[in-house]
């Protein structure tokens, strides 16, 4: 098999996003755009890949990792300037490279398998990836001789009145014979319009050369999506949800409304969950079957169990177990582990709590670093009061216990087996196992006082 190689075009500030965050940085469902196109490179086994920053370096680096190499652009030259920094680590390899840009997130790593094979089969010494458009205002147009062959990519800016006319696209992702490519950048000039030293010049230089140049024309434009601005930004975002809904929903999952559902790519489905509209499944989710979860919720980096309804709420950072019943508008925060056929009701907040089966915390609650156990009940208004200011403190309820409408439980306490606390109660003391504590002033009423009141008033 041919070494295959790639350099990403990730340098640019791209000023027309008008933002403070690296154009490659933007998200689409969720993950930034030039990560979308390692990801889909890293399909195709590549022996290397380098990435060409510039502008925000050290932010790009720090999103990529180690899945590449780095080069620095130092002046941004244009796209043949830039593949050339990548001379000194590719230029004297065997093999194909693939040059992709870092704002594409939409090509597949099908269609970049596709462009590798066609051309290693092909014999070519470079293949433009391409595609046809009834609006190709912008794009690099394909322009072919009288034999159909590839002839030249002209620039938009640079194009004729005639050249403009011509609907086949260049979508700035290439592959070359390696070793034929940093040949021919050495011969491209930057006599055109912008003064730039531009990538597509390299394929009429290898032409002349007697190389062989082919396209391969994929048959969906939208995959091919450069994003310049806010529109195309709001386009991709929209084709990416459109995708990933749809292979959820051809695995078995029922999702009532897809374009008011927003799933990012890294989330688990399994069959025969039921996602209603206006839900958000961000990070890590897995949602196990006969779950249902929605409408108008946002689940981040949670487990959610087999046949768990979750309503209205927001959870994250969680694993929430089977059966479990929860909102509408609950709030499950990080590191909360919630058990089997639990209950968590309206405005309900936990934190940092392990919630056992069976154990039910109706409404109007909020229990933050607490281990409750198995079969307790909370009752409406409870708080565990973790913090004083300084320090968090745990609340340990074991199991059976009840907890009456109203309490306070100030930590550290723990409220035993079994045990009750009154309604109204405010615990500062542990209570043990199967006993009843009452921690509220005895009522006392004031006979006529009303009455005594309302005279005085009079005189």
């Amino acid at each position: 098999m041919t070494n295959r190689y790639a350099v990403i075009l990730a340098a640019g500030q791209g000023t027309r996003m008008k933002s403070k965050l690296y154009k490659v940085l933007h998200p689409v469902a969720g993950r930034a755009m030039v990560q979308h196109v390692i990801d889909q490179l890293n399909t195709v086994k590549l022996d290397k890949m380098v990435t060409i920053v510039g502008f925000g370096a050290e932010k790009v680096k720090e999103q990529i990792g180690q899945e590449s190499e780095f080069v620095i652009q130092q002046e941004q030259l244009g796209t043949g300037h830039a593949v050339l920094q990548a001379e000194e680590l590719l230029k004297d390899k065997k093999g194909t490279t693939i040059v992709a840009c870092g704002d594409t997130p939409l090509i597949k790593g099908e269609t970049y398998q596709a462009l590798f094979r066609h051309h290693e089969e092909s014999g070519a010494g470079t293949t433009i990836l391409t595609a046809k458009t009834d609006k190709p205002a912008g794009y690099g147009r394909v322009i072919r001789n009288e034999t159909n062959e590839v002839e030249r990519i002209v620039e938009h800016k640079d194009a004729s009145e005639s050249e403009l006319l011509v609907g086949e696209i260049n979508t700035g992702t290439y592959c070359f014979n390696n070793q034929a490519l940093f040949a021919a950048l050495q011969e491209v000039s930057n006599d055109n319009v912008q003064g730039e030293y531009y990538l597509p010049d390299v394929i009429e230089i290898m032409r002349n050369q007697g190389e062989k140049v082919s396209a391969f024309l994929t048959s969906d434009f939208e995959e091919t999506l450069g994003v310049n601005d806010r529109v195309a930004l709001a386009e991709a975002e929209k084709t990416m949800k459109k995708r990933i809904n749809e292979k959820h929903m051809r695995n078995g999952v029922s999702i009532i409304d897809p374009d008011h559902t927003y799933i990012e790519p890294d989330v688990v489905i399994e069959s025969d969950v039921i996602i209603y509209p206006g839900t958000i499944l961000k990070g890590k989710t897995i949602i196990k079957t006969n779950a249902e979860i929605g409408p108008n919720s946002e689940i981040t980096n949670c487990s959610i169990g087999e046949a768990t309804i979750v309503k209205q709420s927001v959870a994250n950072d969680s694993k929430i177990g089977d059966r479990v019943n929860i909102g509408p508008f609950a709030h499950i925060r990080p590191d909360s582990v919630i058990g089997n056929d639990a209950k968590l009701g309206n405005f309900v907040e936990i934190k940092k709590t392990e919630l056992g089966d069976n154990s039910k915390v109706s409404h109007l609650s909020y229990i933050g670093d607490a281990e409750v156990g198995t079969n307790v009940n909370i009752g409406c208004g409870t708080i565990t009061v973790n913090y004083d200011g300084a320090n968090k403190f745990l609340t340990t309820i074991e199991d059976n216990a009840f907890i009456g409408c109203n309490s306070n439980l100030i930590a550290p306490v723990k409220i035993g087996k079994g045990s009750y606390v009154a309604a109204g109660s405010t615990i500062t003391d542990d209570v043990p196992e199967d006993a009843l504590s009452v921690a509220r002033a005895r009522q006392t009423n004031k006979e006529d006082y009303v009455t005594n009141l309302k005279s005085r008033k009079k005189d």
